[in-house]
């Protein structure tokens, strides 16, 4: 039944929010799984769907999340027909984590830990050293990485037990702080083209006894960003995407599992002022925030000393009918990064942080002129955003 027009907006409650599987059934519980079975010491296998195999594959598409494959069965009938093995052959999905966002799940990913634990909580987070703004997806500005993520990666531990460990991916991505502090381990294989990766990821796989191979691909987000996901030039990126992932699955050698998963999923938003909420000209949104964080749908909103408490009133009046807000130790409390915070990270979450519920988005077209343009975005708790397939093929 519809509010009476003179009742206040009632906030969405907290209790509402979809918290991520974390322990059971998320991203950062993956490689520990995987290497668990390949009798790695320190870990447990915590997906208990999965069966161990003493050759891995993990294959990551960013942006390509469970929503969408099973929205495109035409254009991507290969990974369609894997639906129903995913997750063990539950045919569930996996929760990517918050925020879902490439930094931060490649981190979950790659450290086998929450945000609350590696630290890469959101696109851009605040360090408390520094009182700066900081990009964890492009590192900017330089900070020390072993000392902004300073647990190892599965992928060294794994390799200094003695598994064949290598990563392919584009040779950019080699030397990037990213890379080092969360998939660095064993041997960087850089190939420009799909089908290279494809080709080299299975001969790595063959290369050992035990193998761990992690390969990587971009541009259904880069498509997704840009144009929406609704486009034909996703579309095309998806179709693409279903070939190399059928590559790889026919050059499997024996005693191998591929595991095909994604770091979040995308949501198009309207290019409209309902749906696209400025905050560099909202005064009311703006009022006591010192630094704006995070992203369009995954905000964190750090304010004024002593202004905490009014920037999370303000920001729950003006937009809790639309998305999850949250002070910091409320986003805590329920989960939202992980059942532990470390000390170093505490700070980095935001006084304040908004989820969003609805299909809305929190610009600033003045500070973030390149993402306040995006068509497709991501970041939240959806399901549309948070829920990551873990297609399986097995030799």
């Amino acid at each position: 039944m519809a509010q009476p027009a003179w009742q206040d907006p009632v906030p969405l409650s907290l209790d509402t929010a979809p918290v991520p599987e974390y322990g059971s059934g998320s991203l950062a519980d993956l490689l520990p799984t995987l290497v668990a079975g390949q009798e790695v010491p320190g870990f447990t296998a915590t997906i208990p769907e999965l069966t161990p195999a003493d050759r891995n594959c993990v294959f990551l598409i960013d942006g390509l999340g469970w929503e969408q494959i099973k929205a495109h069965p035409d254009e991507a009938p290969f990974l369609h027909s894997l639906l129903p093995t995913s997750r063990g052959g539950t045919g569930r999905p996996l929760t990517a984590g918050f925020p879902s966002t490439t930094a931060t799940s490649l981190a979950s990913v790659g450290t086998g830990l929450p945000p609350g634990e590696h630290g890469l909580p959101g696109y851009t987070a605040r360090n408390p050293e520094t009182g700066e703004l900081m990009n964890q997806l492009r590192w900017k500005p330089w900070t020390a990485p072993k000392v902004w993520q300073p647990h190892p990666t599965v992928f060294q531990l794994a390799d200094a037990a003695g598994v064949h460990t290598a990563q392919v991916s584009a040779p950019t991505f080699e030397q990037t702080p990213l890379t080092k502090v969360a998939l660095s381990g064993g041997s960087f294989l850089g190939r420009l083209s799909g089908e290279d990766r494809m080709d080299v990821a299975a001969q790595r796989l063959a290369a050992g006894d035990r193998s761990l191979v992690y390969t990587y691909y971009s541009e259904v987000d880069g498509k997704g960003h840009r144009f929406g996901i609704d486009s034909d030039a996703w579309r095309g990126q998806l179709m693409y995407v279903d070939g190399l992932a059928r590559r790889l699955a026919e050059q499997l050698p024996p005693r191998s599992a591929l595991y095909i998963t994604a770091d979040h999923g995308m949501i198009d938003i309207p290019f409209d002022e309902q749906s696209r909420i400025d905050f560099d000209e909202d005064w009311e949104l703006r009022a006591g925030v010192a630094l704006l964080g995070g992203e369009g749908r995954a905000r964190h909103v750090y304010a004024v000393p002593g202004a905490q408490a009014d920037v999370l009133a303000v920001w729950r009046e003006v937009l809790g009918e639309q998305f999850w807000v949250a002070s910091r130790d409320e986003a805590i409390a329920a989960g939202w990064f992980g059942p532990t915070i470390d000390e170093r990270v505490y700070g980095r979450i935001g006084d304040v942080v908004a989820a969003a519920h609805d299909d809305v988005i929190i610009t600033a077209s003045v500070n973030e002129p390149h993402e306040s343009a995006m068509a497709g975005v991501h970041g939240s708790l959806t399901p549309v955003e948070q829920l990551v397939p873990l297609l399986e093929v097995r030799s």
